[in-house]
């Protein structure tokens, strides 16, 4: 039977709003796996896999490896320009969230699935991969390098997808940024990834037109579905 997943589009939502959401589903998918251990088998309860797509307005999030060197401007011109700033709870260094970005946080139950986080990485990438493989672009891996790129390998490569996770007793939750659509002045005010030496790049600068967002979301959620054979609610 395929696991069922409850999919959500929370639309445009600031980044603490969307990050106390994530920790609530996640708290509560915890919660539930603590008390089937001290249940019988025939007893316990199910866990709710949930994945959500945002929008966030300007912010920049620094993992709990990053370096705060790598935010390249003070508070005060983050003010002027309208940009939020946090330190948060999940793996990488410094990225950035913002307009014309689609935000994927997938909060689920590994042990429902496979409890191995590199091929839990693997897969979101993948589900990035075969997206731009529709618009004819050929996304890659980079080694040691979590996310998707162009032109690995040379001078050119550049980022256009960057992943961060949390997991906790087999439960994840953070996820991945596609850049669709973004203005990327704002990735000049970071390190990006803390990767100094390669460049960033968005969906609609690759293709030399705006794509639209309805179609790379649909498109992103129904490759994840294929990857972790699941049905969504």
């Amino acid at each position: 039977m395929m696991r069922k997943v409850r999919f959500e589009d929370l639309g445009t939502m600031k980044y603490k709003e969307a990050w106390d959401y994530q920790e609530q589903l996640f708290d509560e998918i915890v919660e539930i796996k603590s008390a089937n251990r001290k249940r019988e088998e025939a007893d316990r309860q199910p866990t709710q896999d949930h994945l959500l797509f945002v929008h966030h307005p300007h912010v920049y999030t620094l993992g709990k490896s990053g370096k705060v060197e790598h935010l390249l401007i003070n508070e005060e011109r983050m003010a002027q320009e309208g940009i939020d700033w946090y330190k948060i709870n999940r793996g990488g260094d410094i990225t950035y969230h913002g307009p014309g970005q689609l935000v994927g946080y997938p909060i689920f139950d590994l042990d429902e699935h496979f409890t191995d986080i590199h091929k839990y990485l693997r897969y979101l990438e993948e589900a990035i991969i075969l997206t731009m493989a529709e618009y004819g672009l050929k996304g890659d891996r980079s080694k040691g390098e979590t996310g998707v790129w162009l032109d690995v390998g040379t001078p050119f490569a550049r980022k256009i997808c960057a992943m961060g996770v949390r997991a906790s007793r087999w439960v994840t939750m953070h996820g991945f940024a596609f850049n669709v659509n973004v203005d990327m002045k704002y990735f000049d005010y970071i390190v990006p990834c803390g990767i100094a030496d390669k460049a960033v790049t968005s969906l609609d600068v690759e293709l030399g037109y705006v794509p639209d967002m309805e179609e790379v979301k649909a498109k992103v959620k129904k490759h994840l579905a294929d990857l972790f054979t699941i049905q969504y609610l």
